[in-house]
């Protein structure tokens, strides 16, 4: 069945009385999982940072950023599907005067202008763009439409929702945000119905900028001849790739015992952020970067089952823009860890060093388990007369 055909359920409202559920165990213990591993090797890297400190600052600033995290998620938690929807395109408007406000006032790090400083507290605006754009894509798309299939003037309009902070993005610059905000907007559009030829030309376009933009930003020119030629780079723009090697030979299958890495004392810079991964894998080995993606991979399976029991179009968007908002990047920033893509400076969530993202990350489980929770599992009846009878909708 046709992925429109299969969406025809979800144009109905969510029966009014169901019983709300429980928290989805399968998300829990995959989020548990994920959020533990963090913990535990945010402080294995910070520590060796903060020698002199008692307590590693940045280690605290990982726990306060959990802290913040659970108070999102746990809003995201209970929202009301209606007041969310209601409220996606003013947070969505938000969102983008907070990308102009750091294109104006924003301080610069590393080359890149990508956050705001506010007394006592600093933020990245484009992790919470990436959320507010989803959660807009999919209440722009959750509108009744009288065609089974997504009208070209919906799907534009969708698209523009998503090419504006995509724009704002590529002026910080963020290339890595940009990609994958694109990506998944796309990925929603996808869903809700919208045939495939309709993404050749804008495929093919976005292609050009990107490589039109990679040519003329000398930055990102040199990422691409470290990543495609590393260890001729590796005095340079292929140093963090090399380093990532090392760490994952020298970690072997068992890894070399937890705090025992020798990769996060200066020779592979920002080792608590985009390349965590690979300081899992020199103190754990394979076997932990192994339970890393398989907890992703986990999230990825149980999210999905959530977002489609959804019997209404929102909350089914939601839920499916939420999990490949966690999982996506996850699976790119390993890419990038390993040498499998060009590096971006996308982080791992849950498990990278930054508050904006962590609580970010922690805000979009909280919504996926409100969809969770508002549709949840039925339990099956045994019915002589129907056990051959398959699932006839799905994605």
């Amino acid at each position: 069945m046709s992925t429109t055909a299969a969406l025809d359920r979800h144009t109905r409202p969510a029966p009014s009385s169901r019983p709300a559920s429980g928290v989805d165990p399968g998300i829990a213990l995959a989020t548990g999982l994920l959020i533990g591993i963090g913990v535990v090797m945010s402080y294995s890297a910070t520590a060796a940072l903060a020698l002199e400190a008692s307590f590693p600052p940045l280690f605290f600033d990982h726990l306060t950023g959990l802290v913040l995290g659970g108070i999102a998620a746990s809003i995201a938690y209970h929202l009301p599907s209606s007041w969310l929807r209601d409220c996606a395109m003013p947070f969505w408007a938000f969102t983008m005067a907070l990308l102009v406000a750091t294109l104006l006032f924003g301080i610069e790090v590393n080359g890149a202008q990508r956050w705001i400083a506010l007394p006592g507290v600093r933020f990245q605006p484009g992790e919470l763009a990436k959320c507010a754009t989803l959660l807009a894509v999919a209440a722009w798309l959750s509108r009744k439409d009288d065609k089974r299939e997504l009208s070209t003037r919906r799907s534009i309009q969708a698209a523009g929702i998503a090419i504006i902070p995509a724009a704002l993005l590529l002026m910080q610059p963020d290339l890595g945000n940009a990609v994958v905000l694109v990506v998944l907007s796309a990925g929603l559009l996808f869903i809700a119905g919208t045939p495939w030829p309709r993404f050749v030309l804008p495929g093919i376009a976005g292609v050009l900028i990107v490589a039109a933009y990679v040519v003329n930003n000398a930055y990102a020119w040199r990422r691409i001849l470290g990543f495609l030629d590393p260890f001729r780079e590796a005095q340079g723009a292929g140093w963090q790739l090399v380093q990532s090697y090392v760490a994952f030979g020298q970690g072997g299958f068992f890894g070399q015992g937890l705090g025992n890495g020798r990769q996060k004392l200066e020779y592979l810079p920002e080792v608590h952020t985009d390349f965590v991964l690979a300081l899992i894998a020199e103190e754990l080995g394979l076997v932990g970067v192994l339970l890393v993606l398989g907890g992703f991979a986990a999230l990825w399976v149980a999210g999905t089952r959530a977002a489609r029991r959804a019997t209404n179009r929102f909350d089914l968007y939601v839920g499916f823009a939420m999990v490949t908002l966690l999982t996506i990047p996850a699976f790119l920033n390993a890419s990038v860890v390993m040498g499998l893509v060009p590096t971006k400076g996308l982080t791992l969530p849950f498990l990278s060093y930054g508050r904006t993202s962590l609580v970010v990350s922690c805000f979009a489980l909280g919504l996926l388990l409100g969809v969770a929770r508002r549709h949840p599992a039925r339990a099956r009846r045994a019915a002589p007369n129907t056990s051959s009878r398959k699932e006839s909708a799905r994605w």
